[in-house]
């Protein structure tokens, strides 16, 4: 069995790294970090020293030219600001839509992407980091079960039955992830979350304010 992880440097997709590491042993697993046109690199960056700390392969993809209709403010066309609220505050000015960083259907384009390279390259599952604080009130709709079940089956299918998906945290929160992490001595001080991309975490973005309290919940002071 060989997994094919999306691996974007963060919290979740690091611990997903860890967990398929752990049950199919690093030479069986690959990482792959996805571009798509963001403000910053930070996260390509943080991407590269964790697989370079697992001595995984990690390969590297850039699909910017998908969203470069898109004003979400998390790419770098974009004159919006990040929003410096959490997603609960966001949510109460949306009328139910998606907040303002979520990128149009990222996770169904990286989930496709990912699935033609991993059939490529002899994997048999996808692992991916979506978890239920992200889905929580259509924050970010493709985080949710519903929808990963629905691209599980789509995919699968797709595949000739070759492939599957695996979320892992699908229907648990961010601070479940870090404990799980912690007992793989998953190295969070090496991962990146801020949507900023200054020099330190600006604290104050809705995955911060998630990262912050998933780790306090754990016993860790970092951000």
């Amino acid at each position: 069995m060989k997994a094919l992880v999306l691996f974007s440097g963060g919290v979740d997709s690091t611990t997903c790294l860890a967990l398929a590491i752990d049950k199919y042993g690093k030479d069986n697993v690959i990482a792959l970090s996805i571009s798509y046109g963001q403000k910053h690199i930070k996260e390509i960056e943080a991407s590269n020293k964790i697989a370079e700390f697992y001595g995984v392969e990690h390969l590297k993809l850039d699909l910017s030219q998908m969203f470069q209709f898109s004003d979400c403010s998390l790419l770098s066309q974009s004159n919006e600001d990040i929003p410096h609220e959490s997603y609960a505050e966001q949510l109460s000015k949306t009328n139910g839509k998606p907040v303002s960083t979520y990128v149009p259907f990222r996770n169904g384009l990286f989930l496709s992407s990912a699935s033609a390279i991993a059939l490529s390259k002899g994997c048999n599952v996808i692992y991916y980091g979506a978890h239920a604080d992200d889905s929580a009130g259509n924050a970010y709709p493709d985080c949710s079960e519903v929808f990963n079940n629905a691209m599980n089956t789509a995919i699968y299918e797709g595949s000739g039955h070759q492939l599957k998906i695996v979320a892992p945290f699908v229907s648990i929160p961010k601070k479940d992830i870090v404990d799980m992490g912690i007992k793989l001595g998953v190295p969070y001080e090496l991962t990146w979350s801020c949507y900023e991309g200054k020099d330190e975490p600006c604290k104050v973005c809705g995955t911060c304010r998630d990262r912050r309290k998933a780790f306090i919940s754990n016993g860790l002071d970092l951000y």
